[in-house]
Parts: C-alpha cells; structure tokens; sequence
C-alpha cells in the first residue's frame, strides 16, 4: 500500500491523503469521541473530560500534528471473563484516539483478514463461530455419520506475549505512513509485561493489533497448510477433521510456527483433542451434535452475578430498569442452548414481579 488510502473508512472514503493525516483530523477525531462516548457518560472520568471536549479535542488534533502527544498512564483491574483477566484502562483522551485510530485502520486490515477469524469484528463474534463450526463438524461427519475429531488450542499468556518489534513489522508490511508507524509505536510501547512485548486488554486499538498479530497463524494454516476446517477467535483456536493423526501431526506444525515466527506457544494444559459427539468445550459453551449447553463455569458465575443484581436491588443501589437491563444481557446468552435449568434456578433467585416479558424465563429450550 502506498502512502495513501482508498476505501479505508465505513462511511466514507479517503481519496488522496495520507492515513496519518486522516487519523489525527479534527474530523475524524469528534467523530471517535461520538462513538466512545455512548454509554459512557455518566462516568466520572468521562463527564469530567466532556465539559471542555471542544478545546480538548481540538489540542489532541493539534498535538498529534505537531508531535508532542504523549500517551498517559493506565488504571489496571482484574475481571471474572471467565478466567482472570487482568484490565489497563488508559485515560479518557488516550481512549479517544484509539477509536481514532481504530475508525481508519480497522477497515484497511479487516479485508486482508480470513473468514473464519471472528473475535472484534463485525458481523462476526461467538455465535457466529458456533454456526461455522457446527457446519464444518456436519459436512465432515456427512450429517453425524462419520466420526470427527476435534482439537482445541488456547495460545500461552497470548497479550503479554505480543513482541512489539513483530507487530510493529507486520504493521509495516500493510502501512507504509512513517508517522501512522511512529504513534503506533508510541501506543504499542505504552504498556509491557516485560521489556519489547506485551499490549494492554482495554484499549480498543489491543483487539485491531490482536487480530494482525495472528493473522500469520491464519494465513500460514489456510494457505501454506491449507486446512479448511479452521475457527479462530482471539487466541482460541479449533481444527475439525476425520482424522485424529492428521490434527496431531498440524498440531505440532503449528507450535513451531508460532514460537519460531511470533514468539508465542500453545498453553500444554489446554491442547485437547476430542470426538465431537463427546462435546466440545468452546467460548463458553459445550457443543455436541444436536444441542448446546452452557459451560458449567460460565452457569456459576452467571447465577452469582443475578444474586449480586438482585442484592443491589433490593438496597436500591441499582433501579428496576438498572436490573431489568443487566439480566436481559445474561438472558441473551441462554437463548443460544438448552437452558430450562437455568432460566429456573434464575426465577428462583429474583422477584416474580420483575419477570417480562411473562414467560420469558419459562421456556423448554
């Protein structure tokens, strides 16, 4: 690609300028803070930036132009996702640019990626990667009458892992802008886990350099290898095939590809290599040929959640609405599996009156 983009933002083109200079325009850059800011205005951080979000935007534009931004400290805290994960969030302003950033580079790297990669990007995500896998596990077992086996990989420590002198490369390859590389850097070398690598989970850009970075393990599998049945999302992996031999004899081309090419490793404690028909643990849910269930993990601590909800309810922490809206996002899950149980262990936890629709959490599926 040559120092200019074409087609490169969702609602409009970019026709004869740089990418730099189309990341850093005022334009662009009230138009990220209307994306960033919905839902999150009632936060004090947020509220506080917005009283004077005109002046301020205004200097972030202008010092991106003259060179003297400097990214800002992060406030780190852990979440339950379900595992562990621990969280940077970056200041209001960094935040701002990295949907700046995001808004021009994403569609630029999204065409080159490969169809089945569905973490971060739209019109993909997990039930989406459900759907592919089930077609992909039909077509192999020709309507479950042939056996398929499955393995699942999960990369090692894969965001801490990062090498930001190969992301930086790899970038480089696609986007040639000196000055679009040089505040990459500068958001890439922000945070480490340990001196050249590791990017931050929170920052919005984190999702985009996820994606690049394996990219190469989507190319090198689809292309070099030429699997067909391959899933990735994030650092969650899966490769269906009748034949179990042939999945361990990937697997181990695989792991060499990632350490000698990316500096990362597959986590030994989670390389599994299954029967379909056995259920397939994967992004939260158990899959088997004619049905879904919800991870056993994942059930617990939804269950924990609602309890929680309910107990901040009835202190009036949160209002009714407040609730309403929260226990409709773990309801949105359940309609993806079998989940009677569940939908009754969960009307035994709330009031009957905070029930609606009537019958929503009554159902046979």
């Amino acid at each position: 690609m040559n120092n200019t983009a074409t087609k490169s933002m969702r609602g409009g083109d970019i026709i004869g300028h740089k990418i730099f200079d189309e990341i850093i325009s005022a334009k662009n850059i009230f138009r990220a803070w209307n994306q960033f800011k919905c839902g999150k205005l009632k936060k004090q951080d947020v509220a506080e930036f917005s009283i004077n979000i005109e002046e301020a935007l205004l200097q972030l534009s202008k010092d991106l132009s003259s060179g003297s931004y400097a990214h800002g400290p992060y406030k780190d805290f852990y979440i339950e996702d379900p595992k562990r994960r621990h969280i940077f969030k970056a200041m209001v302003i960094d935040r701002i640019l990295n949907h700046a950033i995001f808004r021009v580079l994403e569609p630029i790297f999204d065409k080159k990626f490969i169809y089945d990669s569905y973490s971060s990007r739209i019109e993909r995500g997990i039930h989406k990667a459900h759907e592919r896998f089930r077609q992909f596990a039909w077509k192999l077992s020709r309507n479950n009458t042939q056996t398929v086996w499955v393995l699942k990989c999960d990369i090692r420590k894969f965001f801490d892992s990062i090498d930001h002198s190969v992301l930086l490369k790899i970038i480089s390859k696609t986007i040639d802008d000196m000055k679009v590389i040089e505040l990459l850097k500068s958001i890439i070398e922000s945070h480490t886990t340990c001196p050249g690598k590791g990017i931050p989970m929170g920052n919005l850009t984190s999702q985009l350099f996820s994606n690049i970075y394996l990219d190469q393990l989507d190319q090198h599998i689809k292309i070099n290898l030429k699997i067909k049945n391959y899933i990735r999302y994030a650092d969650d992996f899966v490769i269906l095939s009748r034949d179990k031999e042939e999945l361990l004899h990937y697997l181990s081309i695989i792991g060499i590809f990632l350490k000698e090419n990316l500096s990362l490793s597959l986590h030994p404690n989670k390389i599994i290599t299954r029967k379909f028909n056995q259920g397939i643990d994967f992004l939260g849910y158990i899959l088997f040929p004619h049905l879904t269930l919800l991870r056993t993990r994942t059930r617990r601590r939804m269950l924990k959640a609602i309890k929680i909800l309910k107990i901040k309810y009835d202190s009036k922490e949160i209002s009714e609405k407040a609730f309403n809206q929260s226990l409709a996002s773990y309801l949105g899950m359940l309609k993806h599996c079998r989940s009677h149980k569940i939908k009754i262990q969960i009307n035994d936890i709330i009031s009957p009156k905070l029930l609606a629709p009537p019958g929503s959490y009554h159902s046979s599926s």
